[in-house]
């Protein structure tokens, strides 16, 4: 792949690598083989012809001897840099002027305005990276919480794709053997023994379920844990929203059917990141709109990751609560927390009802007490589930390569079947190639200019 620079390649391009707006500083990014001539046109400090790569010179920018703004210049020389090219990075002050003014500078002394994920399709055409790496750094550009941060770095130095070359090497050297008997068609020989073609298919495919199996839990790593408070009008759950986010994100009444759509948000809590999803009271209405919103409220219980289900400790029996539950008819492996809401206005007896019920934690919304327990359970809850597996242990979060993971398993499977019913060599080698073929495309190894550009596009410019 490296050895492939598609024309584009010969190009200096450049971008605002920092957000855009107004800031202390902005960093602009060249990659090319005329960065550092390009530079060196309107930079006036060092020649930086003349100078060391990993090294930073102070200077001014200048536009035909007018002054555009102080900079620092840190320059990296290729192939020791991001993008394996000579690469320049400007530190100039934050302003939109500014920026605007080296950038359309650099442009006409020849470099070319970057695409989005330019910068990181260089490194993976130059070798750098490969595919599933350059991924993981929009997977780690775009983490908000500790483990979507750790799964992301964890691929993005190359854990994930080490596994998949190990197991495509022990694959290769099979399919090679069963080449080779092709060409020695005529002759009837085998060289590649059966009996431990089928033990290697079925002990790949097993490593690969394991990944597979790993993407539910990547999922929500990556898009964090759905989590919907349910319950019937006047529970709570707007107020245990707020009290979970820390603001008044939801309007709070004492009328019945307040909440008719629903209102979603994001908090972190140690590491984990939950978007919380308050729903419209759940009960028979004729109200039009209401009736929609409870409608909505259903569907989007059927897709949480973790319920909250909030009943009123003084008015509701544990008779009506498993019935209320029950009601929701929850899919398999969707976690439910039974709150019990106004424990500061319930009865002894009240309180004693539900505080050994299991799954169940009580609280008082309207002045936070309980929350630590409650926000205990639902730690207790995805971690259960795995949610805290890190380090060493390779979680699939992406998509693409799920997909590649099925089509691996469905290419072994007919491996099996091929083997098992006596196949001629030519079929059970053309599964086996599509099984290499699967697992290849997640590390771009075997790749197409279409997927490139799907997944490049998707990066921020200047990225």
């Amino acid at each position: 792949m490296a050895a492939f620079l598609p024309p584009t390649l010969s190009d200096t391009i450049i971008a605002l690598s920092t957000p855009p707006g107004a800031g202390a500083i902005a960093v602009l990014r060249l990659s090319g083989p005329s960065a550092i001539g390009i530079t060196d046109l309107v930079f006036h400090g060092h020649q930086l012809a003349d100078q060391r790569g990993h090294t930073m010179h102070y200077g001014t920018i200048r536009d035909e001897g007018r002054i555009i703004d102080e900079v620092v210049v840190s320059l990296f020389r290729g192939p020791r840099s991001y993008t394996r090219e000579d690469v320049v990075e400007i530190s100039c002050h934050g302003s939109n002027y500014i920026v605007q003014q080296l950038l359309m500078l650099l442009v006409r002394c020849g470099a070319r305005l970057a695409e989005p994920g330019e910068f990181t399709k260089r490194a993976f055409l130059r070798g750098a990276l490969d595919l599933a790496q350059a991924e993981a750094v929009a997977d780690l550009i775009a983490a908000d919480s500790a483990l979507s941060h750790q799964v992301a770095m964890q691929q993005m130095r190359g854990g994930f794709s080490r596994e998949l070359r190990d197991l495509r090497a022990r694959l290769v050297q099979f399919a090679s053997l069963l080449e080779l008997e092709l060409d020695f068609g005529e002759e009837d020989v085998e060289f590649a023994d059966r009996t431990g073609l089928v033990a290697l298919s079925q002990e790949v495919q097993a490593l690969v379920r394991k990944l597979l199996r790993s993407f539910e839990l990547g999922n929500v790593i990556k898009n964090g844990v759905t989590t919907v408070i349910a319950g019937r009008p006047n529970a709570g759950k707007s107020t245990l929203l707020n009290a979970l986010l820390h603001e008044e994100r939801a309007i709070v009444s004492a009328i019945a059917g307040t909440t008719r759509d629903l209102i979603e948000d994001e908090v972190s809590i140690d590491g984990i990141r939950f978007r919380f999803v308050d729903t419209a009271g759940l009960r028979d209405t004729t109200d039009v709109v209401e009736s929609i919103g409870v409608e909505r409220t259903r569907q989007r219980v059927q897709q949480a990751a973790v319920v909250l289900y909030l009943f009123d400790i003084t008015s509701t029996s544990p008779a009506q609560l498993e019935a209320e539950i029950e009601d929701l008819r929850l899919p398999a492996g969707v976690s439910v927390v039974a709150v019990g809401n106004k424990l500061d206005v319930a009865s002894d007896d009240e309180i004693s009802t539900f505080s050994a019920r299991p799954d169940t934690v009580l609280i008082a919304a309207s002045r936070g007490d309980g929350l630590d327990e409650l926000q205990t359970a639902l730690l207790e809850h995805v971690r259960g589930a795995g949610l805290d597996r890190t380090g060493s242990s390779t979680i699939v979060t992406n998509l693409r390569h799920a997909r590649s993971l099925e089509a691996t398993i469905a290419a072994l499977d007919a491996v099996l079947v091929g083997l098992a019913t006596g196949a001629g060599t030519e079929l059970v080698a053309a599964d086996l190639r599509q099984a290499l073929g699967a697992l290849g495309e997640i590390t771009g190894e075997i790749s197409s200019d279409d997927l490139l550009t799907s997944i490049f596009t998707q990066f921020c410019i200047g990225k």
